[in-house]
C-alpha cells in the first residue's frame, strides 16, 4: 500500500487544468481554418475537398459543417492562401454560424435559456452512433478518463435514455438507425437537449447524399448543439457542453 500510495505522488495530478488553463495540443492539429484569397479564378482548393466544403460566394468560404480536416487544400493551395490554426472552440448553436471564410467563428451563444438553466449542475447523455466509424465515439468516451473527469463538470454519459437529459448524436444517421434514435429521443424526458458531434453528425460527412445515410441529424431532430470535426478534438467537445452550460462564455 506504501508504494501506491508513493506512486500516486509521484505521478501528481493527471487532470487537464481546462478551462481555467488552455490545453496542450498537438503540433499536427487542426483547429478553425481560414481562407485569405480573394482570387475567383484560384480555385483548384474547390476541386480537391472531397465533401464540397469550400466554394465561392462573393469570396472563398469553408463550411465547418462538411469539412472533414484532411488538409488537402493546405497542401495544394498554389498561394499559401489557406491555413489551420490552432484554435479548438468550433461548437455553435446554428448550422449556418460554421460557414466562416476570413471572419471570426461564431461561437456558441444563447446560454440565457431557461433549459440549459436547468442543466447548469447535472447534464446527463445519452449517446446514440448513427452509423458512424467509431472516432467521435471514442473522443467522446475519453472525456471520462482521469485526463479530463468529465463528471467534475456535473456531466455524465449515461447508458439508459430514461436517466437523459439529453443526446450526443454522432454519425450520418443510416437508414436502420433513424428508428432507434427517435425512439431514443422520444424516450428521454423533457426538457431534453441534442447534440450534434461530428461531421457527419451535421452534414452526413464523405457520406453526404448517400441513399442509405440521412446526411446528419437536423432533420430527423432538433439541435441545440453542432461540434464540428472528423473527429472532433476531447477538448472541443468539451468545450462545446461547457458552453451550452454556460460554464465557459
Amino acid at each position: 500500500m506504501f508504494r501506491a500510495f508513493s506512486e500516486r505522488l509521484r505521478q501528481g495530478y493527471k487532470t487537464s487544468k481546462f478551462p481555467k488553463e488552455p490545453p496542450i495540443l498537438s503540433n499536427r492539429y487542426k483547429g478553425v481554418p481560414s481562407i485569405e484569397c480573394l482570387n475567383k479564378e484560384c480555385s483548384k482548393c474547390i476541386s480537391l475537398c472531397p465533401t464540397e466544403a469550400i466554394f465561392f460566394d462573393k469570396e472563398f468560404k469553408i463550411d465547418l459543417g462538411k469539412c472533414i480536416f484532411c488538409g488537402n487544400c493546405v497542401k495544394e493551395c498554389p498561394e499559401n492562401k489557406i491555413n489551420f490554426s490552432e484554435k479548438f472552440e468550433m461548437a455553435v448553436s446554428k448550422k449556418e454560424d460554421l460557414i466562416i471564410s476570413n471572419k471570426s467563428l461564431k461561437t456558441f451563444e444563447n446560454s440565457e435559456n431557461e433549459i440549459y438553466k436547468i442543466f447548469n449542475r447535472s447534464l446527463k447523455l445519452r449517446v446514440v452512433s448513427g452509423g458512424g466509424c467509431g472516432a467521435c465515439e471514442a473522443d467522446i468516451n475519453v472525456l471520462s478518463t482521469i485526463g479530463f473527469d468529465l463528471g467534475r463538470f456535473g456531466i455524465k454519459i449515461v447508458a439508459s435514455p430514461r436517466h437523459a437529459d439529453g443526446l450526443i448524436v454522432t454519425g450520418p444517421i443510416t437508414n436502420n438507425m433513424k428508428i432507434a434514435l427517435k425512439k431514443t429521443y422520444e424516450a428521454i424526458p423533457d426538457p431534453k437537449i441534442v447534440i450534434a458531434v461530428g461531421t457527419c453528425a451535421i452534414s452526413g460527412g464523405i457520406f453526404q447524399n448517400h441513399d442509405e445515410q440521412n446526411n446528419g441529424i437536423e432533420s430527423i431532430l432538433p439541435v441545440d448543439l453542432f461540434i464540428p470535426g472528423c473527429p472532433p478534438n476531447p477538448y472541443t467537445i468539451l468545450d462545446g457542453m461547457l458552453r451550452i452550460l454556460n460554464k465557459i462564455k
